[in-house]
């Protein structure tokens, strides 16, 4: 076997982390955060735009002062949600007013006054029938800030005198504001001309269209922290299945990442920890808690005997969480960690707010999840897309993997957070050596 020279591994680096970067940020500016690494992407375009598509069915498109990789969505529930900087999601209410904002800009000026920027703004929602929260009052000031905010991080606006936070200014400030209409021009990626309304854009987003179900599981290999095999058509569990080792050697050479195989599902992993907006364990309160919160309900309600139907076993992708036990555990934590760890008072104080920020940071993690229709049972599907496997093709039996009903789901991969039990024998004891028994749930 010939060994791949220096300069073969050197390139395979390069085209890895420029496919990294745009992977983690598929917007980046020439003069913005990542301005060092933009010339590695013009280098690598031809190859990346190629092999993004080829993966993934993601068009990427490089310019001179930018580089845009449009992504495709994943169907109802599965988006990456936009944050004001202190972590509160957009609401709705933020988003139309981003959406707003970019009807304007692409067609505005060069520069502008920030509050004609406000104005048109407010023209626009008038033209499109949409009732803006008053922005003359501080809630609805404060909204429109934080879609603006976001387009000044994305290099859309910059703010040449002044800051689009004095639009929340009791005096309301002023502000001169530059505008990079090319930009604004690229930043939204779904078929808006053919979408009847948000649901169906959602939907049309979506669909991998020619790709199929190998486009469409390995953008969720991608874009999930793990991938449940009732989430997954009976086609697409049997592209899984019968490419998941290749297809692991191809994203370990693309993007440097490992893949983990299990019973019940699939996931990416990345050593190096950078292609993730989610982390747990992590810091702060609801990260603490919900590490916490996720082994001990692994610890309770650990199905006795999980299989797989191959080998005459049940498949266990999720179990049902009792009423009222997640209040209950996480009031246990509150005793036992809360004082002690500094979590946040107003946590501490209101065990509603606590548990719903913990339980949103699970589902997102996909370790939990609500009851209801899956996509093995055709939930979400583009119009037209194929469902069945092949004829003749026997693919794992997902029927009643999970709970259905109403209520709370613990799935599979919240075991991978629960407490190792490490054995030592006398022998492994004598050498200095663990053997540790990973508790799959």
């Amino acid at each position: 076997m010939t060994l791949p020279s220096t300069h073969d591994v050197a390139l395979a680096a390069e085209r890895r982390t420029a496919a990294r970067l745009l992977l983690a940020h598929p917007l980046i500016a020439s003069d913005g955060p990542h301005a060092d690494l933009f010339p590695l992407i013009r280098r690598h375009a031809d190859w990346l735009s190629k092999r993004f598509q080829q993966v993934l069915g993601y068009r990427l498109l490089v310019d001179s002062s930018y580089a845009r990789l449009f992504k495709a969505g994943l169907g109802t529930g599965s988006g990456h949600r936009l944050e004001r900087s202190t972590g509160t999601p957009f609401t709705p209410h933020t988003y139309a007013c981003l959406a707003l904002a970019l009807s304007v800009l692409v067609t505005a000026p060069e520069q502008m006054l920030l509050s004609h920027l406000v104005a048109d703004i407010r023209a626009a929602a008038a033209d499109a029938g949409i009732e803006l929260e008053e922005t003359g009052r501080a809630a609805g000031k404060r909204t429109l800030v934080a879609a603006l905010r976001q387009l000044v991080d994305w290099g859309v606006l910059i703010e040449t005198e002044g800051h689009v936070a004095a639009l929340a200014q009791e005096a309301g400030g002023e502000a001169l504001i530059t505008i990079d209409r090319e930009l604004a021009r690229v930043v939204v990626a779904g078929p808006l001309s053919q979408a009847r309304d948000g649901a169906d854009l959602v939907r049309r987003a979506a669909d991998p269209s020619f790709g199929g179900p190998r486009t469409y599981v390995r953008r969720m290999l991608v874009e999930t922290p793990v991938v449940h095999l009732d989430e997954l058509t009976d086609a697409e569990r049997d592209w899984l299945r019968t490419r998941q080792r290749r297809e692991a050697q191809a994203f370990s050479e693309l993007l440097g990442m490992e893949m983990e195989i299990r019973a019940e599902g699939v996931a990416l992993v990345d050593p190096e920890e950078e292609l993730t907006d989610l982390h747990l364990p992590g810091t702060g309160t609801v990260a603490q808690a919900a590490l916490l919160l996720a082994e001990r309900l692994v610890e309770r309600l650990r199905p006795q005997e999980p299989g797989h139907p191959s080998t005459g076993g049940t498949l266990v992708i999720g179990v049902a969480v009792p009423d009222g036990l997640v209040d209950e555990v996480l009031a246990e934590l509150i005793a036992e960690y809360g004082q002690r760890s500094n979590w946040q008072r107003g946590y501490l104080e209101h065990l509603p707010s606590l548990r719903e920020a913990v339980l949103d940071l699970l589902v997102r993690m996909r370790l939990m999840a609500r009851a209801g229709r899956l996509r093995a049972e055709g939930e979400g599907l583009p119009e037209g897309y194929v469902e069945e496997a092949s004829e003749g093709r026997t693919v794992t039996d997902v029927h009643g993997a999970r709970p259905g009903g109403d209520g709370w789901v613990l799935l599979a991969a919240a075991a991978r957070y629960a407490t190792q039990v490490t054995v030592r024998t006398a022998t492994a004891a004598v050498k200095g050596t663990d053997i540790q028994e990973e508790l799959p749930l």
